[in-house]
Parts: C-alpha cells; sequence; structure tokens
C-alpha cells in the first residue's frame, strides 16, 4: 500500500486538476459555500412542509437526499486528512444540527423514518436530486454519480424470459411488412423549459386534481358530423360517442376515456383504431370481457379481422387486424407483442395498472413505450378505458398517464411540460393548479355520465356480456354439454332405424327425442340434463360475474344482482366482500320485516354497494332504485321473469336510464338461451300488437334449446 507521501507526489495533469478542484470544493463547506449551507435550507424546507402536513413526494425525495449527503460528508471529513482538527469539528457540529432537524421532522411525519436508513431504496428521482446539488455546491460529481448513459432496456425482464412464447405465423407476419412507414415530417423543436426548470411538477399536478372544482373533466369534444359517416352501415351512433370519435378524426391520439359503464366505451374505442387507421391494434382487457370485445370489433368494423389469444396463442390468426389479450397472459407474450409494429393500444379497465411496481402494470407500461419508440413523428393511437379511474387515492393516475405518455417517470412528458410552460404559472403560485388541471384534462381525459347524456340513452335496456369459460369448469361444461350431444343422438338413431323412422322426417324425430328429454328432465333433477347444464354454467360464471358487479360498483355506484341459485349467491356475497364491498341479500326464506331491511339499506345507507337478489323471490314487489345497473348472472327462462328483474331499478324514482348487464357464457348452451327468450320478447310484443304468432313460438326455451342441440349433433355426424 502506497505511504501518505506518496499519495502526495505529483499527479498527472489531469488527475491533479481533479484531485484539486474536488478539494477545493471540499474545504468551502465551513463558510457559506459548499453542500453544508445548501443542506441547511433544504432541510428548513423539508421541515416547514412536515409542520404543515404529510410530506409531499417531492419533499420526501428531498428529505432522503439530505439524509444521503449528510452521511457521506459526515464520513469525508473524519477521513480526510487535508481537513484540520478545528474544520473537521466546526463541519460535524452543522452535520449534527441538520441531523437534528432530520430527526425531529421524522418524528412529526413517521413515514419518512423508513428514508434515514442506508438500506433505503434510492430511485431515480433521488439520483438526480442528489446530482443537482452536489453541482450546485460546486463539487465536481464522484464517477459513480455520474450519470451513465443507460442501456438499452430489455422489454422482458430476465424472470419472464424463458416463459416467452411465439404462436405460429407472427414471424410470418412481421416478414411480409418489414418496414416502418417513413417519417417525413420535420422534427418538431421542444419548448424551452425556463420558468418550471427547477421545479418537481408530479405533485403538485395530482393535487391539482385532489383539490377538486374546476368542473367537469372532460376536453372539449368537436361537435359530431352530420350526417354520420363514422359508423358503419346499419349501425348509428349516439352523439357523445360521435363527438369522441370526431376528436380522433381532428388528429387527437390519446385518451383517458372515463365514461360511466353503458355509454359504450368499447364502440368507441373500436371505431377510433377505425378513424386513425391504428392497425395493426392490441387491446388488453381482463378475461371477463374478451369475447365481448371480439363481438364489437365484429359488429362496428366488420370489415377488419379480429383475435382472441388464449394461453400460448396456439389458434391465433396472426394476419388479423385486432389482437385481443387478457392481463393474466401477456407476460408469456411480451417478446413477439414488442417488436410485432402496433400502431395502436387500448387497455380496458385501466385502473387495474395502477400499481406501477406490478407486474401487469410493468407489462403494460412497457409496451406502450415501445409503442411509441417504434413510430417516431407519428402518435400511436393510446386510450385508457376505465369507469373508475382513481381506485383509494390520486397516485392511481400516475400509471395511466404513464401508458398514455403525459407523464415520464418523474415528471411530465414534453407535450404537457410546454403546456404547463406556457400557462405562465409555477407551484408557489395559487393559479398553477386549475391551470395545471386543465392541461392535462386537454392531454385527452374525457368524461361523461349517465345524466350527461340521457338524451343520447333509451330508458331500459339490456346488454350482452359473452365470457369465456376457459377454466375447469369451463372445460367441464363442454363435456357435459358433449355427452348430452351423443345422449339424443343415440336416441335419434335408435327411432331413425325403427319403424317410427320410415314414417317421420328428421325433424319430426328431433322433436319427439328432445320433448321425451325434456320430460325426464323434468322428472329427475338429478343426472345430465338441460336443468343441470345450466346450473353448472351459472356456478361457472358467478366469479367473473361477482367481478364485473364489483367493476360497476367501484365506477357508477349501487348495483342490484341476480341470480337464479343460492349456491350462485353465497358465493358472489363472499367474494364481494373479499373485495371490500358491503352487500345486502334479497332471498326467499327471509321474513318481510328482515327484507324490508335489506331494502331499505340497499336504497338509504351509502355503504352498500351491491344488493344479491334471488331472480324469483326478489323479480317481484321490491323496489330497488337507488340503482340504474342490474347484472344478470344466470338466465330465466322466460323474458317476462328476466323484465319483472330488471323492472325493480327500472321503476316510478328512477332518473337514469337503466342497464342490465346480461352474463352470458360464449359457446356454450347459454348463448342459444339468451337468443331464444330474446326471441320471446318479441313474442310478447307482437302479441302485444295484436299480431299473430308463429305457432313455433309456442314452444318453451328448454325445448328449442335441445332440439338445436339435437339438430347440430346430428349435421355433424354427417358432415
Amino acid at each position: 500500500m502506497a505511504s501518505t507521501t506518496a499519495t502526495r507526489q505529483p499527479q498527472t495533469k489531469s488527475g491533479a486538476q481533479r484531485g484539486q478542484s474536488r478539494s477545493n470544493g471540499r474545504r468551502k463547506h465551513t463558510h457559506n459555500e459548499g453542500i453544508i449551507p445548501l443542506l441547511a435550507r433544504a432541510v428548513r424546507e423539508v421541515e416547514a412542509s412536515a409542520q404543515r402536513g404529510k410530506a409531499t413526494p417531492a419533499n420526501r425525495t428531498k428529505f432522503h437526499v439530505i439524509a444521503l449527503l449528510m452521511r457521506e460528508e459526515r464520513a469525508r471529513v473524519k477521513t480526510d486528512e487535508q481537513v484540520s482538527d478545528s474544520e473537521r469539528a466546526e463541519t460535524l457540529k452543522r452535520l449534527d444540527g441538520v441531523a437534528s432537524i432530520l430527526a425531529k421532522t421524522a418524528a412529526r411525519d413517521t413515514s419518512l423514518i423508513t428514508l434515514l436508513e442506508p438500506t433505503a431504496p434510492i430511485t431515480e428521482a433521488t439520483r438526480l436530486l442528489k446530482r443537482k446539488m452536489l453541482a450546485q455546491a460546486g463539487i465536481e460529481l464522484p464517477e459513480e454519480e455520474k450519470a451513465a448513459p443507460e442501456p438499452a432496456r430489455a422489454i422482458v425482464p430476465p424472470e419472464l424470459a424463458e416463459r416467452q412464447v411465439e404462436p405460429a405465423g407472427i414471424e410470418a407476419r412481421m416478414l411480409a411488412n418489414p418496414f416502418l412507414k417513413p417519417d417525413l415530417a420535420p422534427p418538431k423543436q421542444p419548448t424551452p423549459v425556463v420558468r418550471l426548470a427547477n421545479w418537481e411538477l408530479l405533485g403538485p399536478l395530482l393535487k391539482s386534481f385532489e383539490q377538486g372544482g374546476g368542473g367537469s373533466a372532460c376536453m372539449d369534444l368537436p361537435e359530431p358530423p352530420v350526417p354520420d359517416r363514422l359508423a358503419p352501415a346499419g349501425r348509428e351512433l349516439m352523439p357523445h360517442q360521435a363527438r369522441f370519435l370526431a376528436s380522433v378524426r381532428d388528429g387527437h391520439r390519446s385518451f383517458l376515456l372515463a365514461d360511466e359503464p353503458g355509454l359504450g366505451k368499447t364502440a368507441q374505442s373500436v371505431l377510433a383504431a377505425s378513424v386513425a387507421d391504428a392497425y395493426p391494434l392490441l387491446v388488453v382487457v381482463p378475461n371477463v370481457v374478451k369475447m365481448n370485445w371480439a363481438r364489437e370489433v365484429e359488429r362496428w368494423t366488420p370489415q377488419r379481422r379480429v383475435t382472441v389469444i388464449h394461453g400460448d396463442g396456439h389458434d391465433i390468426d396472426a394476419f388479423a387486424d385486432v389482437f385481443i389479450v387478457n392481463y393474466d397472459i401477456l407476460d408469456r407474450h411480451l417478446s413477439w407483442i414488442s417488436d410485432f409494429g402496433f400502431k395502436g393500444m387500448v387497455v380496458d379497465e385501466a385502473h387495474m395498472i395502477k400499481n406501477v411496481q406490478s407486474q401487469r402494470s410493468r407489462n403494460v407500461l412497457a409496451i406502450s413505450e415501445r409503442i411509441r419508440e417504434r413510430t417516431p413523428g407519428v402518435s400511436p393511437l393510446l386510450i385508457a378505458l376505465t369507469g373508475t379511474p382513481l381506485i383509494n387515492d390520486i397516485d392511481d393516475f400516475r400509471a395511466i398517464w404513464r401508458f398514455l405518455g403525459w407523464i415520464e417517470s418523474d415528471k411530465p412528458g414534453p407535450e404537457l411540460m410546454a403546456q404547463l410552460e406556457n400557462n405562465g404559472w409555477t407551484p408557489a403560485d395559487s393559479s398553477f393548479y386549475p391551470e395545471a388541471r386543465q392541461s392535462v384534462i386537454d392531454m385527452g381525459i374525457v368524461r361523461r355520465r349517465k345524466m350527461d347524456v340521457a338524451s343520447d340513452l333509451p330508458a331500459k335496456r339490456v346488454v350482452d356480456l359473452p365470457v369465456e369459460l376457459d377454466d375447469e369448469f369451463g372445460r367441464g361444461i363442454r363435456d357435459a354439454e358433449a355427452q348430452l350431444a351423443k345422449k339424443l343422438l343415440e336416441r335419434f338413431r335408435i327411432v331413425k332405424r325403427g319403424k317410427l323412422g320410415e314414417k317421420l322426417d328428421d325433424a319430426a324425430i328431433i322433436r319427439m327425442v328432445a320433448s321425451q328429454e325434456l320430460e325426464e328432465s323434468h322428472s329427475s333433477a338429478d343426472g345430465l340434463n338441460i336443468f343441470t347444464m345450466v346450473r353448472k354454467i351459472g356456478q361457472a360464471k358467478a366469479s367473473l360475474a361477482a367481478d364485473y358487479a364489483a367493476q360497476l360498483a367501484r365506477s357508477v355506484g349501487k348495483v342490484v344482482f341476480f341470480a337464479k341459485h343460492i349456491d350462485v349467491m353465497d358465493r358472489v356475497e363472499r367474494q364481494l366482500a373479499e373485495a371490500g364491498l358491503k352487500t345486502v341479500s334479497i332471498r326467499g326464506d327471509q321474513t318481510a320485516a328482515f327484507r324490508q331491511e335489506q331494502i331499505d339499506a340497499f336504497n338509504q345507507d351509502p355503504e352498500v354497494a351491491v344488493a344479491v337478489c334471488s331472480l324469483t323471490a326478489a323479480g317481484v314487489g321490491v323496489n330497488l332504485q337507488a340503482s340504474s345497473n342490474v347484472v344478470l348472472a344466470e338466465l330465466s327462462w322466460t323474458d317476462a321473469e328476466q323484465t319483472q328483474a330488471i323492472d325493480r331499478v327500472h321503476r316510478i324514482g328512477q332518473d337514469e336510464p337503466v342497464t342490465a348487464w346480461r352474463i352470458v357464457a360464449a359457446q356454450t348452451i347459454d348463448a342459444k338461451i339468451a337468443e331464444l327468450i330474446d326471441g320471446k320478447a318479441g313474442l310478447a310484443a307482437r302479441a302485444l300488437d295484436g299480431a299473430a304468432a308463429p305457432a313455433e313460438d309456442a314452444d318453451s326455451v328448454q325445448l328449442i334449446a335441445l332440439i338445436s342441440v339435437l339438430t347440430q349433433a346430428v349435421e355433424r355426424s354427417r358432415a
């Protein structure tokens, strides 16, 4: 080891200069220059903030930087042989004063105590502020503190690398279009940031929304085109939907679409992609609405191909225009999605990414950033859909704003920063906050409530929400349906081979076999029949229906939930309780007094979010007009029973249009039953209008469903 004398030998010119710069900077600390005065001023600011209440994010960062610099300076002064004893004693004394104020501040706001620990994690904001304070003190940054160029960030984290899949056909699709569209637009010159250069802005931006006021959080939208040229032939947009699409037509490309449920957010997003020509489009959704999204794409943009990604994507259509994937499997598709060349991305129920530390949120944010990187000079279409942008606190906005590119990890993005700079205020001015709120809204927040657009909506409507049962329940139901079809087909073949088969055509035999099966089903509640099948489907849908009811309750308030079977109601009530939602229950075995208590609690207690009701027991004589949203988790056998349930909400005293969300298990007999119930509704209307109904309409839904199952089985057997 070199001696002390050896360390003071002449150095190279550059090394001597570095040493002189660092030494001179440190020797200023006992005067009114250098790091100590900066720490003293900063710690007083943090102390004053703590006296006013809980420390803001900016002051938490400053508190942490003060603790780091104080610790480093103390260690340096104790070991630096070039510091005299008197200078060392004076510096340590001043550092003790800073430490004392930090301790008092942490005692007022105990959440700061963890930042005093040497092992406290250092954020990027902390590193930036630390570098800034060292530079202000005239101290050359140590090598380890200098900002090194960031390495290329891999979108797939190491822990997920082995899970990546690439569905068949993806490489062929990418090779078919290997070139990005050239960017011929001149580069935009960034707005110089002068007034706000030294301000931490994310905290004030969030505070501007937390303070409230300022009217509805909805950007100005253009008037809808007349006539409407945005919807496909045969379909008509509501005015509020057309206004949103007119904004897309005019060039806006990033939106937080926060309309209340029932106002057609899905349709607006699907058509926005068409208006913006944002294909291929990636849509990330909860599993419960995957099939509904596919149906809406086909309905509103029939000229476009849509593919739904399941599992590892074995049955994917790589040449589709719209790719729909659920959050739960996104992590295994990150690799190919990041390089596919998507020109747009929609995130449904975007409040599900509110925790920026969660893997789900990191996946979504990484993909959106990658999409922006791959479309230089061109703004991709980015839409976050949620009727509930805030679940717990105002910080829930952060992940959504990052997804849209409005902010970066610790500061506003360039476009928002330019708007804030041009407003002419700083967070020290009270006028900053309403102006900043409006600047964020103008970035693309669209929020309409039912009452705002009531004239656009019918008084009552039923919206089918198809769900895919792709778990063990779903596989079991499909197996059971196959067994039922097999049983009916065997009976059909027996009759066909007998004497009756010579006299009757296939349609008559099918009707006879289905009628016999229905009669046996009525006489036995056990075994494999149409009734046990529907009950199993209801049990399989219970969890998905409860999830959707919880989403509705958080976004629009009270929800009425209908089910047919007690075990389904029990499961839903447990799941809602686990989600932190208070419920009441209306069942057939309750006394009249207790039932009325439950009804009154739902209508009057703001804490009660969901009424879980028996479809038969609560279908009549019950007034639940405190809600305008109904979830039908299990299907009725008649339209009348379904209508009676909905009318518990749609009645005198109801001020808003009523929407009934009917949960339908796609690709099962449930979908056929829903179709038949709607047909029966048409029969009722014809009968009330005095028109004659066809004779076959008199058949029960159960019989027609069995006839359909057997007809399909016969056709498949002959294919």
